[in-house]
């Protein structure tokens, strides 16, 4: 029987550490790295290059990493799946750019944007591994997903695979194409508690039939957790002369991601979720090879020479923002500074302690997210049998100052999704108010 949840147990130190644990805390912090609270980036980047490449840093470090970030004091942030904040470095950035811009709209004082909008696709593509000339800076992944999903030659008699967990972008957008061009759309459902990457693949080698032109899928759900083996799929699917397009709005930013070897044809991200970049800010990648099979939804200013320029055709889309475009080359700037292998072996760190302390103190949790590794990522998703998770849902902001996402309506399930400015302390506080709803 679903009960209604009461707080009243729930100890106070679980969402409000005291004033002296604060202070220890803060002392410790910078006793061990011999630094003031108001170090900035050059600290930060002097503390990363203290660590070998790879090596995995301690606990003072990733406060320095915390510190860049303008969070709410006592604000436990835990949803990377849907909204991040930017760290200062990418929000000063954006802020300057703009009040530039405001300042003075001339022509001749925005010129320079135009060499800024070209460092940050240069830096865009290699963080990706990726050419300049193949990817776009769009609005986010939804518009990225529907440039490729309207951009393509499909009719009746084609078919369009997808994984039933993609987000409505890479899902029901298609659906709303297929009604147009008398398409088929196929999707196709993996096992709930996949034990290796095959049996992920299983179902789609399954699914796909000599009429199929698309694979869509994405890189990890936002609904499950569930990580796919992307370059096994774009592999087979190549092989079978198949496009294939992966949403990668829960990688971009946060795992180590070589487009190059992964060999898809188009991927798509949004700056603003674990990019930890600018608002309205996405990526759109289109393999030198698939530019000409794909045709742009929005044609401007700039087509003429936008057209020769490899996926570029895809980027006319009319005024931009100018801070934002610049800013995303900022971002990359501050995750490079960290270490991309760092930043996934910490996002890593977290969600296992998140998966063993909710296996150790809620036994009863049901997992929707695998618990293996190499099968998720940075989203833990779990239900707790007997607890109504949306009547918890308001008070666990308003009173333990946990942001964090109550999904699904029969049975709600929670959704964790933490990232580099969140501490091992956070999660060990997060475990207690969990420990009391159950």
């Amino acid at each position: 029987m679903t009960s209604t949840v009461s707080f009243q147990h729930v100890p106070e130190s679980a969402y409000r550490p005291s004033r002296r644990h604060f202070l220890k805390r803060f002392a410790g912090s910078m006793a061990a790295v011999g630094l003031l609270p108001s170090l900035g980036l050059a600290g930060l980047e002097a503390r990363a290059a203290a660590f070998a490449p790879g090596a995995v840093a301690d606990e003072a470090f990733w406060r320095l990493v915390k510190d860049q970030f303008p969070l709410r004091p006592g604000l436990i942030l835990m949803n990377a799946a849907n909204l991040c904040p930017s760290p200062y470095p990418v929000s000063d950035a954006v802020f300057h750019f703009t009040h530039d811009v405001d300042a003075d709209a001339s022509f001749q004082n925005r010129g320079k944007f135009n060499d800024l909008h070209e460092a940050a696709l240069a830096a865009l593509a290699r963080y990706m591994g990726a050419d300049a000339d193949e990817v776009v800076i769009t609005r986010n992944t939804s518009e990225g997903n529907n440039l490729v999903i309207a951009g393509l030659d499909l009719k009746a008699g084609d078919e369009v695979v997808l994984w039933d967990q993609n987000h409505p972008s890479n899902n029901v957008a298609w659906d709303v194409r297929a009604q147009r061009y008398g398409f088929t759309v196929k999707r196709v459902a993996t096992p709930g508690n996949p034990q290796s990457a095959d049996d992920l693949i299983a179902p789609f080698a399954e699914a796909l039939t000599t009429n199929t032109r698309v694979l869509s899928f994405s890189h990890i759900s936002n609904v499950s957790g569930v990580a796919l083996p992307a370059k096994a799929l774009c592999t087979m699917a190549r092989q079978r002369g198949i496009f294939t397009l992966i949403d990668g709005a829960q990688t971009f930013g946060v795992h180590q991601v070589d487009l190059h070897d992964i060999g898809c044809d188009f991927y798509t991200g949004s700056a603003h979720k674990w990019f930890l970049g600018p608002k309205e800010g996405g990526l759109l990648y289109v393999r030198r090879e698939r530019v000409g099979d794909l045709w742009p939804s929005v044609v401007s200013v700039g087509w003429e020479q936008a057209s020769r320029q490899g996926a570029r055709k895809f980027g006319t889309l009319g005024q931009r923002d100018d801070a934002m475009l610049a800013g995303v080359g900022k971002t990359v700037d501050f995750l490079e500074t960290i270490g991309n292998a760092r930043i996934e072996a910490r996002v890593r760190a977290l969600a296992a302690a998140l998966k063993t302390g909710i296996r150790e103190h809620i036994p009863q949790a049901q997992f929707h997210t695998p618990l293996t590794p190499e099968l998720s990522g940075g989203v833990v998703i779990f239900g707790i049998p007997g607890v109504d998770l949306r009547a918890a849902f308001p008070a666990l902001y308003s009173t333990y100052h946990l942001g964090c996402a109550v999904m699904g309506s029969d049975e709600p399930f929670i959704r964790f999704c933490p990232h580099i400015y969140n501490t091992m302390d956070e999660v060990e506080r997060v475990m207690e108010v969990m420990k009391g709803l159950a």
